[in-house]
């Protein structure tokens, strides 16, 4: 590297003479003085064999101990075969463009590549979160303004409200973002990647809470339907719990899914059984069976769940999605509006969105089995057990998911689907009523 030449002293008393002149220092950096007395530092190297000058910045914003730090980055540049100073030039480029570039703008950007790879609700539900949790905070601030501090704070801000697993998927796909902006060369770090150990832990789960009896079971839908709760939700929370189907696929039905429902007459005599049909992709299988039509799930309606149907195609019946979000009719109900409903109905801790499939599968296989000891044939008892395991999309444990007939026993899946409806429905309001209820 050579003897150090110049001293802070040296620098420090360096003063304008007539004409600009130059201070060595070593491997070729210099102090730049000029007749005005502005001093910068400069580095002279040579790259494709042409001799080039790279000016650092002025002193004493710049230190000599700083200016031979850089000169010495710049070296390893040559090193490695790069010009410093379009080494400079792209990092000026790259944080110029960053400033520009707004964290909502970057989301967006990023929310438009993924999309096609998902299913519309989750798509839905990716952009609906950053825009109701993350925009409102530091969507318009530029991508070298964020760093972990305020995104934590933001997070804790979902965690206050109990939502912990929403605070942890919505630091995922901050995270995600943040690698799509380091790819675009508007950010050079994820500040997101190392704030999880900071974040509350997600709690253990255990099982879902659900009314096992048909009485309490029917009274989660007596008080929630008595709320003030808008028609959208209780009508799918009444379908959710008439086809104990995933929440998210409530949530995400489209009305083209329905099959055998005459929507112009009031039931189906001599037609076939209505189905709703919910493709592969948004049912909870691997990924590599998402695609494939073979892998779809077929729900009976019963005439409980057509009568729903029905109601909710006066309201929504122009629009894609079945129960669209009261803000947005393009996007999905909230995942959160049916549990808040059965919370506000004073049944927190006791029943969850999700407990319907235990409540159908706890109180239909009592049935089948007091049945089965009246009729004294066993047998019938087990066989209804393996058709509610199916009604449920429950794949049995040693079965090539490729070979299991999400089909079968259809006639029989019929008729447990109608007893649960009549069990459960019994002194309900007609959906149509609940329109009515809240018109007034």
């Amino acid at each position: 590297m050579g003897a150090l030449v110049l001293t802070d002293l040296q620098v420090r008393k360096a003063k304008p003479a007539e004409q600009d002149y130059k201070l060595a220092d070593s491997a070729g950096l210099y102090l730049y003085v000029t007749r005005k007395g502005a001093k910068s530092w400069r580095l002279k190297y040579r790259f494709a064999d042409r001799e080039k000058r790279i000016v650092f910045g002025l002193y004493p914003e710049v230190s000599l101990d700083a200016a031979r730090k850089l000169r010495d980055e710049a070296r390893q540049q040559l090193r490695d075969f790069r010009d410093p100073a379009v080494e400079k030039r792209k990092r000026k480029l790259a944080a110029s463009a960053a400033a520009m570039e707004t964290f909502e703008k970057l989301a967006r950007a990023w929310h438009a590549l993924q999309a096609p790879r998902w299913a519309p609700v989750h798509a839905a539900d990716v952009i609906g979160s950053l825009e109701n949790d993350v925009f409102p905070h530091f969507g318009k601030l530029p991508i070298p303004a964020i760093d972990s501090r305020v995104i934590l704070a933001t997070l804790r801000k979902v965690e206050a409200r109990g939502a912990i697993e929403t605070a942890r998927r919505l630091r995922q796909r901050i995270s995600s973002i943040f690698c799509y902006a380091i790819a675009e060369g508007v950010a050079d770090h994820d500040p997101a990647s190392g704030i999880v150990k900071a974040m509350k832990p997600v709690p253990k789960k255990g099982r879902q809470p659900a009314m096992l009896r048909i009485e309490d079971a029917r009274g989660v839908l007596l008080a929630a339907e008595g709320s003030d709760a808008t028609p959208v939700v209780k009508l799918a929370s009444r379908l959710l719990a008439l086809t104990a189907v995933r929440p998210g696929v409530i949530r995400g039905v489209t009305w083209d899914e329905f099959e055998n429902i005459d929507w112009d007459r009031f039931d189906n005599v001599g037609g076939e059984a209505p189905l709703w049909r919910i493709p592969s992709a948004r049912m909870k299988l691997v990924l590599v069976r998402k695609d494939k039509t073979a892998f779809d799930h077929v729900v009976p309606l019963s005439r409980q769940s057509v009568a729903v149907l029905r109601a909710m195609r006066t309201l929504t019946g122009r629009n894609l999605l079945v129960f669209p979000s009261q803000r947005h009719a393009h996007r999905p109900m909230s995942e959160n509006a049916i549990g808040y409903l059965y919370n506000r109905a004073g049944f927190h801790g006791r029943h969850v969105p999700h407990g319907w499939r235990a409540s159908f599968s706890t109180i239909m296989n009592e049935v089948a089995e007091r049945s089965a000891r009246e009729s004294g044939q066993r047998i019938l008892a087990e066989l209804d057990a393996k058709v509610i395991d199916l009604m449920l999309a429950h794949v049995p444990a040693n079965t090539v998911e490729s070979a299991y007939n999400r089909a079968a026993f259809m006639d029989r899946r019929i008729e447990i689907a109608q007893d649960w409806a009549d069990l459960l429905c019994e002194g309900l309001a007609e959906p149509a009523d609940l329109l009515e209820g809240n018109r007034r």
